[in-house]
This record gives C-alpha cells, sequence and structure tokens, in this order.
C-alpha cells in the first residue's frame, strides 16, 4: 500500500494523559509514512497545547484500565477514583510505568510532531469558553474554528475523532 499524496486529520477532545497518547502517536506515525497530517484540538482536548502541561490519569469513568502490579495485571476499579488522593495515585503509577518502559513523553511526542510538520489547529471557540490566550499555548500552532478544520478534513483521506 502506498501512502503517498494520503493525508488524515484527527479531531482531539481529551485532555488527560492517558488519551494524550492515542492522537500524538497516530499523528506521528502517519507524518513519518508521508502523509500530511491535521490535528483539531478542542473541549478539553486543548489543554494538550498548552505550554507547560500536568496531565494527569482517573480511575473514574475507566473500567477498563488495568496496570501491570506484582506480576499480574491488576484492574483499577472506578470506586478508587472517589478516595482522596486516588488520581495523583494512578498518575504517579501511570507516569513511573511510562518511564519504565521508555516511552516518549507527551511533550516530546509533540515536538516530533511540530517537527514531522503536523498542522495543529487550537479550536478558537473553546479557547474563547475556557479563556485561554494565545499566549497560554505553544508556538507553532493555528488558532482557528470548526470550518477552518472541516476545510481540511472534506479533503482528507482519513478523519479520526479521539
Amino acid at each position: 500500500m502506498t501512502v503517498a499524496n494520503k493525508s488524515m486529520s484527527l479531531i482531539v477532545t481529551k485532555g488527560t494523559l492517558d488519551w494524550a497518547y492515542p492522537p500524538f502517536v497516530l499523528a506521528t506515525t502517519a507524518a513519518s509514512m508521508g502523509l500530511k497530517v491535521t490535528m483539531f484540538f478542542t473541549f478539553y482536548g486543548l489543554t494538550l497545547l498548552k505550554k507547560k502541561l500536568d496531565l494527569k490519569v482517573t480511575t473514574l469513568g475507566n473500567a477498563a484500565m488495568e496496570m501491570p502490579m506484582m506480576g499480574m495485571h491488576m484492574a483499577m476499579p472506578n470506586l478508587l477514583g472517589a478516595l482522596p488522593g486516588m488520581d495523583s495515585a494512578a498518575t504517579l503509577m501511570m507516569k513511573d510505568l511510562i518511564k519504565k518502559k521508555g516511552i516518549a513523553s507527551i511533550e516530546e511526542l509533540r515536538d516530533l510532531a511540530i517537527d514531522a510538520e503536523v498542522r495543529m489547529i487550537g479550536c478558537q471557540m473553546a479557547m474563547n469558553l475556557f479563556e485561554y490566550q494565545a499566549s497560554d499555548l505553544i508556538d507553532g500552532i493555528e488558532v482557528a474554528g470548526a470550518a477552518t478544520y472541516i476545510e481540511s478534513a472534506t479533503q482528507c483521506d482519513i478523519n479520526l475523532f479521539i
């Protein structure tokens, strides 16, 4: 299969540590394969464009969350998320696992995306809604509305919503 002259767009709507990986891994992989890639960051996904990232993981609403511990995979029950400090503990465990496994950080993947000329668009409506300023976000991105993204997406071979 050839990927010459192919393109992909992604709508990024989530801003937690675990939800940050899929769009950046897919975008950087596609770009490395020669696809033209556009990412549209809206609602909580917009936080992934902030200069300083402080990404967290929560067990709430994440019934599939399992962590390798003591030689097996331990499920993280939703109930744990209701206990004080559990989100911080889950975040620490995930960050430790990422580091131990040598997985690139979100900041590193984001830098790779910039280097690979992935087009990153921060949603103007979400910026207005959450009162972000352009100075809150990394350099090299566009700030535009949904129409700008849709113009791009209608030309893409692959469109993903994450």
